[in-house]
């Protein structure tokens, strides 16, 4: 059986949709339900594949290399389940769907129209299981803000889904923004008003409120907002800015949010557990050491291009007790020449995923001052790409080494491209996606963080290493830490006589927990804490 939690947002967008779903499915995990969750965003790309992160954020990848919205990173992180392909849809992905079928000849001749044939390819996608006694609770986050004209389809497939299932096993979660007034130091509910007021001219009304503000929202305030949005009073929850993103459980759960979805669908209230999720954000908020990492990339504009690695880091602080204080560093600022007086003082440096050419030089040499100077280093897929290269072109004395994504005429392209990917045009939808398998060399770091012999990471790269090459580069000090399962692709590599050089094809970010970190993020801080040990060491006997 699946009952339905549908997250909507209104006023305005960026308020936090994602982490209050998110938030919630961990709840209800804690109390031994089986939650899924699903994100459907109203633009008209197919996916996010090809989107500019500067504009869109974080590329997230699933195990079965869907290209998803960075949102379902979060869902991951929370309810720590991997998501598929079925757990994003777009309005490109439903009316590519509803064009094909009309093509075919599905629709027998009819006029395809937005209802039915939009809203019922939309209710297809609603997360759906065989019958059986065991609930599954499946939280839908719909995209944008209620009143966009994109997201009107969704609304309305929603409504009608309501009515196939039966109200009472479905409930709409409506997270809005209770704005502060400084001229006259107040709350004002009127814009929530007015988002409930467009939601309810849709057919749709909100059984839970989730109120985003900057100031406690009073008794007084939540019977107002109760009265004028037609829900009862203990259903409007405020929901105030949190320390850390793993806060925010824990403050929805003193506000009784799962009891409250509960109580609508008709499902029992279990006590959770979670002292595990406690005892992590005590330890997230109560470090004992700091660290410096710098992320040197090409979208630092916006860090939510590199979310996953942001949270990652954080993972790996909680890890260690220490608190991870990032240096957002532009690549393109970067030379061989001023990295020194850029990355001077950081303990560790992550070369993160990118493409194009804009800023490889300065990761380049970004990659060459942590390899001189025994910063520890982990390069993220083009991080390791261009770690790589550096080796090639200062330690094995190929000076015009380069990845032939980056200078097609390269005489010694080190870095080349999947051969299954050679003659593909199209940009979307053609990397290598998702988990691939990856053996790990015993003896070295890769085996010793990992513990295992064989292991799983998620990919998303066209480019590899050029096998032509690997003799040289293992000649000079490469380790080869990490081969596919056939031994015909470079998954890792390492370095001989340096504390922490650590690269990987893969994007291991991805399949980081807040409650189990990814080891090499774990291992990158742990690095990086004896660094500094080692730097505090050498000044106070200067």
């Amino acid at each position: 059986m699946v009952k339905y939690v549908f997250v909507t947002g209104g006023v305005v967008s960026g308020l936090g949709k994602g982490i209050t779903a998110s938030s919630l499915g961990r709840l209800l995990k804690a109390r031994g339900y089986h939650v899924t969750m699903q994100k459907f965003d109203p633009y008209i790309n197919v996916d996010p594949g090809t989107m500019n992160p500067i504009q869109h954020g974080e590329v997230f990848v699933t195990d079965d290399g869907t290209e998803t919205d960075l949102d379902l990173g979060h869902y991951e992180r929370f309810i720590n389940e991997s998501l598929d392909k079925n757990s994003n849809v777009t309005t490109g992905k439903i009316y590519q769907a509803v064009l094909n079928k009309e093509r075919h000849g599905d629709y027998g001749g009819g006029t395809v129209q937005v209802i039915p044939h939009i809203t019922n390819e939309i209710k297809e996608r609603f997360h759906k299981e065989e019958p059986s006694d065991e609930v599954t609770i499946s939280i839908i986050e719909i995209g944008g803000t209620v009143g966009d004209i994109e997201s009107q389809p969704f609304l309305e497939a929603i409504r009608q889904f309501q009515v196939d299932i039966g109200r009472s096993n479905s409930v709409i979660i409506h997270v809005t923004l209770i704005p502060y007034l400084k001229a006259s130091g107040e709350l004002k509910t009127k814009p929530t008003q007015m988002s409930v007021k467009t939601l309810q001219s849709m057919g749709l009304w909100p059984d839970v409120i989730v109120c985003r503000s900057d100031y406690p929202i009073e008794e007084g305030m939540r019977e107002k907002i109760a009265l004028f949005c037609n829900v009862r009073k203990e259903n409007v929850l405020q929901n105030l800015d949190a320390r850390s993103l793993y806060e925010v459980p824990l403050m929805l759960e003193e506000e009784h949010l799962a009891q409250r979805v509960c109580e609508c669908l008709g499902l029992t209230c279990p006590e959770p557990d979670l002292k595990a999720w406690k005892k992590l954000t005590e330890d997230f908020e109560n470090p004992r050491h700091t660290v410096i990492i710098a992320i040197v990339g090409k979208y630092v504009a916006l860090h939510d291009a590199y979310l996953s690695v942001v949270e990652a880091l954080k993972h790996g602080g909680i890890a260690n007790l220490t608190e991870v204080t990032i240096r957002w560093v532009d690549a393109e600022d970067v030379t061989v020449e001023n990295a020194g007086r850029i990355l001077e003082g950081v303990n560790g440096i992550i070369v993160p995923g990118g493409f194009g050419s804009r800023g490889t030089e300065g990761k380049i040499a970004a990659a060459h001052y942590a390899r001189i100077n025994k910063i520890p280093y982990l390069g993220i897929c083009l991080g390791m790409q261009l770690a790589i290269v550096e080796f090639a072109r200062y330690a094995c004395s190929l000076s015009d080494a380069a990845s032939s994504e980056l200078e097609p005429n390269t005489k010694n392209p080190v870095i080349h491209i999947l051969p299954e990917k050679e003659h593909l045009d199209n940009i979307g939808g053609t990397l290598r996606l998702g988990s691939y398998p990856c053996v790990l060399t015993e003896g070295t770091k890769a085996f010793d963080l990992y513990g295992t012999k064989e292991i799983t990471e998620r990919h998303r790269h066209r480019y590899e290493v050029n096998n032509d090459y690997r003799q040289i580069l293992t000649d000079n000090g490469m380790i080869l830490s990490g081969m596919s399962p056939d031994a015909r692709i470079v998954e890792m590599i390492e370095l001989k006589d340096h504390p922490y050089f650590v690269a990987t094809q893969a994007h291991p970010e991805f399949k980081s927990r807040p409650d189990q970190p990814h080891p090499l993020f774990s291992g990158l801080i742990k690095a990086a804490l004896a660094q500094k040990g080692s730097d505090d060491n050498e000044r106070s006997s200067m």
